[in-house]
């Protein structure tokens, strides 16, 4: 039983020291209002849930910045490293408590640390002192011009949705109807189509023979001039007579009288309800086209005397309805292309507002960063030992007799360098590992002289930099340059301000580099690097010093 215990306690201990928290801090002792670095690390498995805590104090300091929580995996474990930024505005000596961490739902509480905030000395006959100066109002700005743009907008596409359906949207067609260019071909055209209402065969003689005399009398009336349709049968065939007699008509007596036969078995059929036989009723159909037929050749043809300046008036009149018609055309064309231009104005307007210049020009006309960062990247190991880092594009092997002096290789055994593109293009980044012959010690600040050294020679000036400690968390340490250049371009005179950073890791007397630059103020540039950076892994270098 006791054994028992002594395993529970055994593995209860264990547990505790496997989440470990420690605290540090980058100084005890600041000026009113500084900011003390407070750092806290809990050592973890993956399984383990680690709550930090959110508090506005921290004891009789505030806190003022949350920083995101870094994490580094080692092994099957985590380290979760949490930073609080915390200020106090009274001089004096103060205690930060113990602050508790749950993990897994317990609590584990960090050290307490004890800081000093020092006054400021202000000389008083020294410094000017001045009045308190008024409030100024802060001029409020409307969106309404926004609205205002989004409306006009939409104004325009409907405009064009207007003309687009004006012009394309074709009405539901009306029956044409038909006209004819001469009597006869209009009664030609009309038995044709007496025959194909099947008439006879559903019995309807009388409407029959009322549509076939109709047909002959229209004939007669539109050919040869006379009233056909109110006239009588013995009406017309005397006025028909006297028509030949005067016009000289070469109707012959059979013709006359075959028609006058129809007529009156017409009258009969209509008046008296007389059924006449099929082979009649074929008969009489044949009589009326044989006389239609005869009165349009006994018609004298008139040969008209064309019109020289009636035919020229003509072809002008037609000439100018075409030029009419084309510069209408041409009118429509114009107000669709200045429409869609003004649409197209219009909503680069609106976009410029919305996204900014930047976001237009690159869309409009392209950009080299954005393109890279939306492109797809690539990750690899460069060098030895290993840099591994997520570039948009390949690195390619570089000529490093370049970029050193010659007696650097004196004390260099192993150099290797991978880049993409150059100071004066929009993105440049340079990865590289050394290896000394001999154990050395590597000055950071005298690898920076030489790297800006460098620069210079290209064509770099004003080269201005920041320097802070850098340390990757698994035994790595290095430094972190960043700042600002005007790089000149040699070929043609102009210069761009780039923005770059530098990394700078030893590893057992080797070097490993990370160089990055952008032009100031590019976004997309400053996302590659923010990326190429987060992504950059350190292998371990081993030692191979020759003693």
């Amino acid at each position: 039983m006791k054994f028992k215990l002594y395993i529970l306690f055994f593995l209860f201990t264990t547990s505790l020291f496997a989440q470990k928290v420690t605290t540090s801090i980058d100084s005890t002792k600041k000026k009113i209002g500084a900011e003390f670095k407070l750092t806290l690390k809990a050592s973890v498995k993956k399984t383990d849930k680690v709550v930090f805590p959110k508090a506005k104090n921290f004891g009789a300091l505030e806190v003022i910045e949350s920083y995101k929580i870094d994490t580094i995996k080692s092994n099957d474990k985590y380290e979760l490293i949490k930073k609080y930024g915390l200020t106090q505005f009274d001089s004096g000596k103060y205690t930060i408590p113990r602050i508790p961490i749950l993990i897994n739902g317990k609590p584990s509480f960090s050290d307490s640390i004890k800081v000093e905030v020092a006054d400021v000395k202000v000389d008083t006959l020294k410094q000017k002192m001045y009045e308190i100066k008024d409030i100024i109002p802060v001029e409020t700005s409307s969106d309404w011009w926004k609205y205002l743009l989004a409306f006009l907008l939409l104004v325009g596409l409907g405009f064009l949705a207007f003309w687009l359906f004006k012009k394309y949207y074709k009405k539901p067609e009306k029956a044409e109807e038909i006209v004819y260019t001469s009597p006869i071909e209009k009664a030609t055209s009309l038995l044709q189509q007496l025959e194909r209402k099947e008439l006879i065969q559903r019995g309807e003689i009388k409407n029959y023979y009322s549509e076939l005399t109709d047909i002959a009398r229209t004939y007669i009336e539109e050919e040869i001039h006379i009233p056909a349709m109110e006239s009588t049968t013995s009406e017309l065939i005397v006025s028909l007579r006297n028509v030949a007699k005067n016009k000289k008509l070469k109707l012959s007596k059979e013709t006359l009288e075959n028609l006058e036969k129809v007529l009156m078995q017409a009258d009969l059929v209509k008046f008296a309800k007389v059924k006449p036989l099929d082979f009649e009723i074929e008969e009489d159909k044949k009589r009326i086209t044989n006389t239609i037929v005869t009165i349009h050749k006994a018609i004298p043809e008139i040969v008209e005397e064309k019109d020289e300046l009636e035919a020229w008036n003509e072809e002008q009149k037609q000439k100018s309805l075409a030029k009419r018609l084309l510069e209408r055309k041409i009118r429509r064309i114009k107000y669709a292309i200045f429409t869609l231009i003004g649409i197209i104005a219009l909503s680069i307007a609106i976009a410029i507002v919305t996204k900014g210049f930047n976001f237009v020009k690159d869309i409009i006309f392209g950009n080299e960063t954005k393109e890279l960062v939306e492109g797809e990247w690539v990750l690899s190991e460069y060098g030895n030992p290993g840099v591994i880092i997520e570039t948009p594009k390949v690195l390619k092997r570089m000529d490093v007799t370049k970029f050193l002096p010659k007696d650097a290789f004196a004390v260099l055994k192993e150099m290797q360098m991978f880049g993409y593109g150059s100071l004066t293009d929009s993105f440049y980044v340079v990865v590289s590992t050394n290896k000394f012959k001999k154990e050395t010690e590597v000055n950071f600040d005298t690898v920076l002289q030489g790297i800006t050294n460098t620069w210079e020679k290209t064509g770099a000036q004003n080269i201005l930099f920041k320097q802070e400690e850098f340390n990757t968390g698994k035994g790595v340490t290095g430094v972190k340059a960043y700042g600002t250049m005007t790089v000149i371009d040699k070929e043609n005179g102009d210069s761009e301000r780039m923005y770059y950073e530098i990394l700078l890791f030893k590893q057992d007397g080797g070097l490993q580099q990370i160089i990055v630059a952008h032009r100031e103020g590019d976004q997309y540039g400053k996302k590659i690097g923010v990326r190429i950076i987060n992504s950059a892994e350190l292998k371990q270098a081993q030692q191979q010093w020759k003693k």
